[in-house]
């Protein structure tokens, strides 16, 4: 049986990535040596490093006044590691259309009498549960703000920002932890991006931070190890980093250049998701939450049944026919299908036979 995986992440890596990293896992360039065994400070490991991130600024068009940073932590590190670097004595403001952009902005809070700093909730969407994106006018920042934090992709509640907002002149900051290298992004128009490796990059345990040089902080921040500038001297090397995480992200950078690059990927992407929203769309039995259809994830497709006995049955019998992960958020509930740049259209493909399928044989009792 054929099983194809719809997790959120730790997501679906590239069968060639797994392939290549099963082959090298006990000798890796003959050295001897596995890649978890390599010295980070050794000639193997160097290269390794230095090309994963050639390859990634090739992949970004990552302008040469950007550090790239390989970090530890997840995502969820950054939201208190932007603040500590950042918003010294100023405000930042927080955008929230989304579960994870709110704890990006209750970190802030958190941190907020110890750093002498206002965060300011831009926006939220949360009285309309996160169905659509939070609205602004950007006279409403204050031009002398530190930062405009965003989430890119919302991955449980599945919409997407395509149209970068204007920010009345202050530096856009962003997670983009589910749609980096699945949406091509402009990175010019961030002064810093973070992300998590484990949905479209590499496994869990790496962190990618990319950050304009004018934006390191000036002065001495709490802790050396969460220090955007003491981290970019040291090439990502100030301390023992996620060395596997590493080359395996950098073999899917490899494999993201050989099929085409962000554009290439990006309307593979756009055909997967359509596949599905036209599924939803055309039925009476599925329905999407996302408002506008506009602000649709292309990563992360959240749907429904009629009710939550036969979401729960829809669960069921496609992990038995090998649709794995296909859960909604505990959040949330209903469903979700997260077809990142690894994912293959013929698991689409397969996944809205079964939907038909499972319409068919449960549609009276969705009455």
């Amino acid at each position: 049986m054929m099983v194809y995986n719809f997790a959120a992440g730790p997501a679906v890596l590239p069968q060639e990535v797994l392939k290549k990293a099963q082959a090298e896992l006990l000798n890796y360039a003959g050295s001897g040596m596995s890649v978890m065994e390599l010295s980070h400070r050794g000639a193997e490991f160097s290269m390794i490093l230095e090309q994963a991130e050639a390859n990634l600024r090739d992949l970004m068009r990552i302008p040469d006044d950007y550090k790239v940073l390989f970090l530890q932590g997840g995502a969820s590190l950054q939201f208190s590691m932007l603040a500590m670097n950042l918003v010294l004595g100023k405000k930042a403001y927080y955008l929230v259309s989304g579960s994870f952009g709110k704890k990006a902005y209750s970190e802030a809070v958190k941190l907020s009498k110890t750093l002498n700093f206002e965060p300011i909730l831009l926006a939220s969407s949360e009285d309309e549960h996160f169905a659509e994106l939070a609205k602004f006018e950007p006279l409403m920042i204050d031009p002398e703000a530190s930062y405009v934090h965003v989430t890119m992709n919302n991955t449980i509640e599945g919409t997407t920002i395509y149209e970068l907002p204007e920010t009345n002149g202050v530096p856009l900051v962003a997670d983009m932890s589910s749609d980096i290298l699945a949406v091509d992004y402009d990175v010019s128009r961030f002064a810093l991006i973070y992300a998590g490796a484990q949905k479209n990059m590499g496994p869990a345990g790496m962190t990618v931070v990319i950050v304009r040089e004018d934006f390191l902080p000036q002065d001495e921040v709490l802790s050396s190890m969460l220090d955007y500038r003491i981290l970019a001297e040291h090439q990502s090397l100030y301390n023992t980093p996620p060395a596997f995480s590493i080359y395996m992200s950098g073999l899917v950078f490899e494999w993201a250049k050989a099929e085409g690059g962000v554009k290439a990927l990006e309307a593979r992407n756009c055909e997967k998701a359509r596949l599905l929203y036209d599924t939803i769309d055309a039925s009476s039995f599925y329905n999407n939450p996302v408002k506008f259809k506009a602000e649709r994830s292309i990563c992360n497709v959240p749907f429904r049944t009629p009710t939550a006995e036969l979401d729960t049955a829809f669960i069921k019998e496609a992990e038995v026919a090998g649709f794995k992960n296909l859960a909604g958020h505990r959040s949330v509930g209903g469903m979700r299908a997260s077809i990142y740049n690894a994912f293959p259209k013929e698991g689409v493909e397969a996944l809205v036979d079964f939907m038909k399928a499972f319409e068919e044989k449960h549609h009276d009792l969705s009455d």
